[in-house]
């Protein structure tokens, strides 16, 4: 009788709990929309931290190359100051690039969509007019030269850069003071976390080492090490890839006498951070637009060029700055940013390599220990056996 008032009272107390958390998940479902208000308010009082965090996570693989360099020397105040210095050379080194990439590289790129957006249709026109026959078909001229000319036209882009429109893109970010005061946090936040780096990732460790058990913990220290080395080495390589092939394929269209060579150079660097899609995309754009502004001929070499470059940078310069590949398939990779782009965008095709990479490390672990398990099993199953034979 007591087993039996026991089990009933277990039962009764399950199914008590099991109301109880579908009431509450009625309710918090009910009121979703304030809990999304509240969610977005948090994240954006979280905003400069969070930012602050990103900047130190980008940072971190400069500053701890100068930071070795400099401890390497015999001067016994600068090794015993390594840290610090790392970070001011670090951020002296950030800052003067954006300066001079505010000062010289945009405006040059300002200026040439500019031009391209104001010529496009006299340059059409002498495309038409200048190519022979074979050349231009009534589907090339109606499909695709006809649109571009007509999509570029139509974009009124100094209408972008207005007074008027970046106030309202600062008032929409909640005010131009707003967004220096949280720069300013973000920055400084971030040189706190690349000063106290050892400490904060050992606070990190000793609490997952708490809250998990061993076997967990385990497996938390080894993702966490390995998605940080796949981001690291996957986001830090291709933004300097996409820099050096920014910088060769725009000194190659100059020597060429391609107009517009920084823009395109640019825009096939941008695009070529994004795998496999990224550089058919850019390529394919410059072509045109060269088309339109040098010809059939100087298109037809310049696209030669810059395929040419392009194998030299896949097979030579993008290995050695990788060091090591993601090593995994093409076909995952691809089907990683046909996914990431279509749910998430520009970004989501950007990261989508490395975000399911980490996935593949996780689920190989899956199944590799399921059928350590299976394995195990079975093998004592038949050990059972035989010795119930014997």
């Amino acid at each position: 009788m007591k087993k039996e008032k026991v089990l009933g009272t277990k039962r009764w107390i399950y199914w008590v709990s099991i109301g109880v958390v579908l009431i509450l998940i009625y309710k918090l479902l009910d009121n979703f929309t304030g809990i999304g208000d509240w969610v977005g308010n948090l994240f954006s009082v979280l905003a400069p931290f969070i930012e602050g965090i990103l900047i130190a996570y980008i940072l971190y693989t400069p500053c701890k190359k100068i930071e070795n360099i400099l401890i390497k020397r015999k001067n016994k105040f600068i090794k015993k100051r390594a840290r610090g210095i790392s970070i001011l050379v670090t951020y002296i080194i950030v800052f003067a690039l954006i300066i001079w990439f505010m000062n010289v590289i945009i405006p040059t790129l300002v200026n040439s969509i500019s031009d391209l957006i104001k010529n496009v249709q006299t340059y059409y026109n002498s495309v038409i007019s200048d190519s022979p026959n074979y050349a231009i078909t009534p589907f090339i001229q109606d499909n695709i030269l006809k649109p571009v000319v007509e999509w570029i036209q139509n974009v009124d882009f100094e209408s972008f850069f207005t007074i008027d429109r970046i106030k309202e893109y600062l008032s929409s970010a909640m005010g131009i003071i707003k967004g220096i005061v949280n720069i300013f946090i973000a920055v400084i936040c971030s040189v706190y976390i690349l000063a106290q780096r050892t400490r904060i990732v050992g606070f990190l460790n000793r609490l997952a080492k708490a809250m998990l058990t061993k076997k967990g913990y385990e497996r938390f220290n080894r993702y966490f090490t390995n998605g940080n080395a796949i981001f690291f080495r996957y986001l830090s390589s291709q933004m300097l890839d996409g820099i050096v092939v920014a910088v060769i394929t725009s000194i190659a269209m100059t020597i060429m006498g391609v107009k517009y060579s920084v823009l395109l150079g640019t825009l096939i660097g941008i695009s070529n951070l994004i795998p496999y899609f990224g550089a058919i995309f850019g390529v394919a754009i410059a072509i045109i637009i060269t088309i339109l502004t040098g010809g059939w001929e100087q298109a037809l070499i310049m696209a030669i060029v810059v395929i040419i470059l392009q194998q030299i940078d896949a097979n030579l310069i993008n290995p050695r700055i990788t060091s090591s590949s993601l090593k995994v398939s093409p076909l995952l990779i691809m089907f990683a940013v046909t996914v990431g782009g279509a749910y998430f965008g520009v970004l989501g095709m950007f990261l989508s390599a490395p975000i399911f990479t980490l996935i593949k490390v996780i689920v190989d672990d899956f199944v590799n220990e399921r059928n350590k398990e299976k394995d195990l099993k079975e093998s004592k199953t038949l050990k059972n056996i035989q010795d119930i034979t014997e």
